[in-house]
């Protein structure tokens, strides 16, 4: 743990990637196979599960601590994060451990996942009792399940690719799924990940899918590409992205985020495909109009644990199928794209099969032509299109160095919306307000008199200069704290933008929206000014949901 601890210290104390990168190098040449494997499960994305409620850490800490609960309180909101408050607040250790990572996540963390209190509370207090501060705030981290770390999955894989003398792209391949939850990081899985390349290795892939080829966003005009006909254009859907892969004669269906999702869509996992498949595409909700359904659907179906007939009847799955990696066990990803564009339209005609559908092709004369056909973009419930190159293979992540995928999105919605809640932000923006609530005006009220209601929570798209100034703002003009949250007296407009928008009942405003962010500071406007609930609606029903 002790040396785990200094790592996660280290890449949270620098933004210099060099120095994260000497860090990683350091900790993965001197630490044991089994620690080293808990660790890149972490460092590559993976999340503990919360082990102790955090109602539990709290009141255990001050027990521990013999601190009245206001001073604890207190001192949380001066920080403004749980495992840095209990980390300073506990007295100082009487002994030392030397225990690793992987026996702390094996050993000790894991068998508090549904103790009983009286447990919780004699483990905590020994473990406490032989942690420095360092250790306690990483622990808390990973015992609360907040566990969070300024470092890519790329710089990992660049570490790890340095030490085993192994091509990066092979281990960014050998990583695909090392981060899903049901399998626990093993010292014989992190040896494999390191070994020499084997002429075996496609034999040792198993259920797992290939890195995701990834876009980049196109800046300007798409004329700057050249010849459209050396460009294969498809719609962009607003789904979740996925491989399906068919190995050992079992269907594994693989989100982007590498999580094995194939549970929560039966409907693809009982695909018949010919073993030896692997097809990349996009996981919609497909409605009886022949389109596909708002995200807002989808997550219908994510979120739940048991999936009902009647909802898979009114909510039905497809892949709407955009490449295909794999076919008869051979890896086509050095095929050109429109190789592989023929190859799987065999695949999907052969497997004729209503859920696994294929990403039609856009056909234009000229870029013009194509950009007059992309302002239906929102009327099709798509985002706009993908322009991807003909003779391009298929990459590992977002590089141009085997041809390019491009996304060619429309504008995003805006709306000019009123911060009314603050909450400060993570690692080192833990003392400055990055995380802020926006709110509309709604003139439902008593008497029709106007108020603010929030609908829409965002933390990205200002600079450093520029969140300075808004926390210096929000400082002065904070009406109550909650906790880390602090209410602010309306006074500032921001423009917000947002790629959807569905009705939910979980929000006051009764409207959620996807991906929204910060455009820019409005200081051209007063609180006044701000949009309303209506224009919401008008934007809901003008997208058709």
């Amino acid at each position: 743990m002790r040396e785990f601890a200094r790592l996660y210290t280290e890449l949270d104390e620098t933004t210099a990637t060099n120095r994260k990168l000497e860090a990683l190098q350091a900790y993965f040449g001197s630490a044991a196979p089994d620690n080293a494997a808990w660790a890149v499960y972490f460092l590559a994305g993976g999340k503990p599960r919360q082990a102790v409620p955090t109602k539990l850490l709290r009141q255990y800490a001050i027990e521990y601590a013999q601190l009245d609960e206001w001073l604890f309180d207190e001192s949380y909101n001066a920080v403004g994060d749980m495992a840095e408050t209990i980390a300073h607040i506990l007295p100082p250790p009487e002994q030392q451990s030397d225990i690793g990572l992987a026996e702390w996540m094996q050993e000790r963390i894991g068998p508090l996942r549904g103790a009983d209190p009286a447990t919780i509370r004699t483990a905590l207090f020994g473990f406490w009792n032989e942690l420095d501060w360092r250790e306690r705030f990483l622990l808390t981290k990973l015992i609360g399940g907040g566990f969070r770390v300024g470092v890519s999955k790329l710089l990992v894989t660049r570490a790890l690719s340095s030490l085993a003398a192994v091509d990066s792209k092979l281990i960014a391949q050998r990583l695909m799924g090392w981060t899903d939850g049901s399998v626990r990081p093993t010292a014989a899985g992190f040896l494999q990940l390191i070994a020499a390349q084997s002429d075996d290795e496609h034999k040792l892939r198993g259920g797992q899918p290939y890195p995701f080829f990834l876009a980049h966003q196109l800046q300007g005009e798409p004329e700057g590409l050249g010849e459209v006909g050396d460009w294969q254009v498809e719609w962009k859907y607003d789904g979740i992205r996925a491989q399906l892969v068919r190995r050992g004669a079992q269907n594994y269906l693989w989100s982007r985020g590498e999580d094995l999702i194939t549970e929560r869509f039966p409907e693809l996992a009982a695909l018949h495909l010919p073993e030896g498949t692997v097809v990349d595409g996009e996981v919609l909700i497909w409605t009886e109009e022949d389109t596909p359904a708002a995200f807002a659907d989808l997550q219908k179906r994510i979120g739940r644990k048991t999936l009902s007939a009647k909802l898979l009847a009114e909510l039905p799955a497809v892949l709407v199928a955009y490449d295909l990696l794999e076919q008869d066990g051979v890896d086509l990803r050095a095929l050109p794209q429109h190789e592989r564009r023929a190859l799987l339209e065999v695949l999907v005609r052969e497997t004729a099969r209503p859920q696994l559908r294929l990403s039609p092709l856009i056909h234009a004369a000229s870029w013009n032509e194509l950009a007059s056909v992309r302002t239906e973009s929102r009327a099709r419930g798509v985002e706009g299109m993908m322009v991807k190159a003909r003779e391009a293979q298929y990459g590992v992540g977002r590089t141009k160095n085997v041809g390019t995928w491009w996304k060619w999105k429309v504008d995003p919605h805006t709306i000019d919306a009123v911060l009314i809640y603050a909450q400060a932000g993570h690692g080192r923006r833990a003392s400055l307000y990055t995380d802020y609530t926006f709110a509309v005006w709604d003139a439902d009220g008593e008497g029709g008199e106007r108020k603010l209601v929030p609908f829409a929570n965002a933390y990205s798209g200002l600079t450093d200069a520029e969140i300075a100034v808004v926390d210096n703002a929000i400082r002065k003009t904070t009406i109550e704290k909650f906790g880390p949250v602090r209410s602010v007296r309306p006074t500032m407009v921001f423009e917000i933008g947002f790629e959807g928008i569905a009705l939910s009942s979980r929000h006051k405003a009764g409207i959620a929206v996807r991906f929204p962010r910060i455009l820019r500071k409005r200081d051209d406007k007063t609180i006044d000014d701000a949009d309303s609930l209506d224009t919401l609606k008008g934007l809901l029903a003008a997208a058709g949901t």
